[in-house]
């Protein structure tokens, strides 16, 4: 699993790299904004891609004694991190296009490299995005969502800068930097609504879609009477789960654990790799 997980955050520094280089080279060349707002993109999604291999390689460790719930939480951190620097980028984009545009001093000299570059990086995102999106909903990787959320946003925002190069082409230039803050808006929404995802689960907000399995799956066991103090938390990929469970008063002590057991194995079924702990306490008698 962590082999899997590794190589693919690998693959995607290599195309960070390739992509980065590329823009900045053609970007400077033509002076397109769009084309440099790429650049910047790809650059951060390259240190957001190397803080999601960090963070991969060391959040599945097994929990120690100095961290009793694992190490999930540092893809969180890293997921979090990776949203600031989206919003710091996008602070510069904003800035220069506004600046291009109340100035109208724009001039891009638009040529084969720039539509070569843009397409290839269309391309390298479609494909980078699948394999980083299919392995992070198998091992329920938010470092790796995160990472496959900027390479399928750069898919839009190169589509919107390859608008901008076709109109520059035909000596619209404004429309380049009317790209680049189109590319802009688009990241900071995306880094709002990862930053948002991160911020939860760091401070332990409870998944409503997991609390309410989880009591539907107690309320469909025909042993269980009630239960109470159901608490669910996530730490990157685990989810850690405690409940109280009331059964038949009178049951001897061995049964009732038959019965917790039972039911830490259905939730464990139903929620990949999540970790249940279920106390059993005797119906009150009236």
């Amino acid at each position: 699993m962590i082999r899997e997980k590794f190589r693919v955050a690998l693959f995607s520094i290599f195309a960070a790299v390739f992509l980065t280089g590329s823009k900045f080279i053609v970007g400077i060349l033509t002076g397109s904004l769009g084309l440099l707002s790429e650049a910047l993109h790809s650059l951060l999604d390259m240190v957001a891609a190397i803080i999601t291999l960090f963070s991969v390689s060391v959040s599945d460790k097994p929990a120690d004694e100095h961290h009793h719930y694992g190490h999930g939480k540092i893809e969180n951190i890293s997921a979090l991190a990776e949203t600031v620097l989206l919003v710091i980028t996008c602070g510069w984009i904003i800035y220069e296009a506004i600046e291009r545009i109340s100035t109208g001093k724009v001039l891009i000299e638009v040529n084969i490299w720039s539509y070569i570059v843009i397409s290839l990086s269309i391309i390298i995102d479609i494909s980078r995005s699948r394999a980083l999106y299919k392995t992070a909903r198998k091992y329920n990787s938010q470092a790796l969502e995160a990472d496959a959320l900027h390479f399928s946003t750069d898919i839009w925002s190169s589509l919107v800068v390859l608008i901008g190069l076709i109109c520059a082409n035909f000596g619209i230039f404004l429309a380049d930097s009317i790209a680049a803050l189109i590319v802009a808006v688009i990241v900071l929404k995306v880094s709002y609504d990862l930053g948002k995802k991160s911020i939860e689960v760091l401070v332990d907000k409870t998944s409503k879609e997991t609390y309410e399995l989880v009591k539907e799956i107690i309320k469909n066991s025909s042993e269980i009477i009630d239960s109470n103090s159901l608490k669910v938390r996530t730490g990157g990929a685990e989810t850690f789960i405690e409940v109280n469970i009331l059964v038949k008063s009178g049951i001897d002590i061995d049964k009732a654990h038959d019965i917790s057991h039972k039911l830490e194995k259905d939730i464990q079924k139903a929620i990949k790799r999540s970790f249940v702990h279920v106390h059993p306490e005797p119906e009150p008698k009236n």
